[in-house]
């Protein structure tokens, strides 16, 4: 008999066509969300299943799969995972690294300038009519060339994120759980600081650190009243690392000129006065949606998936301690 697999939703790329042979293969595709109840009751017969970060894998879920031998997570971070439990458990936690890195740092950067150059507010405001000619007052923004990158997480989509300053011109500063090698630095015109210098240096803060209970609302009021008046807050990473309702003051009152939001504390859910404000460009956690990162980002799960039905190593296998994003 085939193993089973489940698909907690439809994956663009035809990319399950690979795996259908070697697997009898469940796709969730009901417009319902998918119950933690109804997850545990498709998982029972399973051994393995594709997930998304909002299907939670903890020691709850784990504990009622009994067939469940692998968690390929269609994202490069797992923090719906209980990583520890599963491992303990003998089964094998695998995400999608790498092949995400340069769309979601493509995306840091349309929000950084759309943020800092107020595209939305200059297209709503045509859509409108309201445009009837040059002034040199009209939509003014904030210049990004020359200017401080503050990147909160030097892992691989900081890096990426970085890298794209030096065409600006920028100086970047960098906080990270490692310093990178001086020739790694020298390229990116980077010097690795504190968290408060960062905050009170750099007119964009960009955020790409992995999310956990130690980094939970890692910027909040204290953070956001350090930066400058003039600066700006991108966070494509995880919403939770930001205290929503601080930023919401915080870009009331202009502690801080403006944020770019592609990712929330309590998706889809926003913070009570967040869409009200012109002043945050939002998307709805698009980072890596390019058809190219969405259909590699399968690839892999599959290729993971296969691998470790097959009782090979799975290409991006996690340890119960876990990667850097």
């Amino acid at each position: 008999m085939k193993p089973k697999v489940l698909v907690t939703c439809p994956l663009p790329g035809g990319v399950l066509d690979r795996l259908q042979p070697h697997a009898e293969v469940e796709v969730y595709t009901s417009s319902e969300p998918l119950s933690k109840s109804r997850f545990i009751e498709k998982l029972q017969d399973k051994a393995a299943v594709i997930s998304l970060l909002v299907d939670p894998l903890d020691e709850e879920v784990l504990s009622q799969a009994p067939e469940l031998k692998l968690i390929a997570n269609y994202a490069v971070g797992y923090d719906n995972i209980d990583v520890k439990a599963a491992t303990e458990r003998g089964i094998m936690v695998c995400n999608t690294p790498d092949v995400l890195t340069e769309a979601t740092a493509d995306l840091a950067w349309a929000l950084l300038l759309g943020a800092a150059r107020r595209i939305p507010s200059g297209d709503q405001y045509m859509r409108e009519g309201r445009f009837s000619g040059w002034e040199p007052s009209l939509m003014l923004g904030s210049q990004v060339s020359g200017k401080t990158l503050g990147i909160v997480g030097m892992g691989r989509i900081g890096q990426a994120t970085a890298a794209r300053a030096t065409g600006f011109g920028m100086k970047v500063l960098y906080t990270s759980s490692r310093t990178l090698a001086p020739s790694e630095e020298s390229a990116l015109n980077a010097k690795r600081v504190p968290l408060g210098e960062l905050l009170q240096q750099a007119d964009f803060v960009s955020l790409h650190a992995p999310y956990d209970a130690q980094n939970h609302h890692m910027i909040g009021e204290q953070a956001l009243l350090q930066m400058k008046p003039t600066s700006y807050l991108i966070n494509t990473a995880r919403g939770a690392l930001v205290d929503e309702a601080a930023l919401v003051q915080a870009l009331r009152e202009g502690w801080i000129a403006g944020a770019g939001l592609d990712v929330f504390e309590k998706e889809p859910a926003m913070a009570e006065g967040l869409r009200e404000l012109d002043n945050v460009v939002l998307a709805p956690h698009v980072g890596s949606a390019t058809i190219e990162a969405r259909t590699a980002m399968g690839r892999l799960c599959v290729d993971n998936v296969l691998a470790g039905l097959n009782g090979q190593r799975p290409p991006t296998l996690l340890h119960a301690n876990g990667r850097g994003r």
